[in-house]
């Protein structure tokens, strides 16, 4: 094998992974999963701050009886008045909107 044929070989590689890395960036059809979730901590944080929160980068099937729409999932903790309250929450992986929030016991 010659080494142009390899540096060739080589060059074609690179430039045919950015321009398909460049094109999935471009497609992405859901929003950034650590956004949605500093949007939802931000809105607990203007009732009581928050010990934790955690959320699954991989989005799962939300069917609220009607539609199933994709949707990320995760969780805030808080303490109030030395009570531990744990909320999940599904978010729409499109617009991060919250479909359903609900307190854990």
């Amino acid at each position: 094998m010659k080494v142009k044929d390899f540096a060739l070989g080589v060059v074609t590689g690179v430039a045919a992974a950015v321009i398909v890395k460049e094109m999935s960036n471009r497609v992405v059809p859901y929003a950034n999963p650590d956004n949605i979730l500093e949007n939802i901590k931000s809105e607990f944080k203007k009732q009581t701050p928050i010990d934790g929160s955690w959320i699954y980068m991989k989005t799962e099937n939300y069917s609220n009886g009607f539609t199933e729409i994709p949707v990320f999932k995760g969780g805030i903790t808080r303490t109030v008045e030395g009570e531990v309250e744990n909320f999940e929450f599904a978010a729409d992986a499109r617009s991060g909107a919250i479909v359903n929030i609900e307190q854990v016991k």
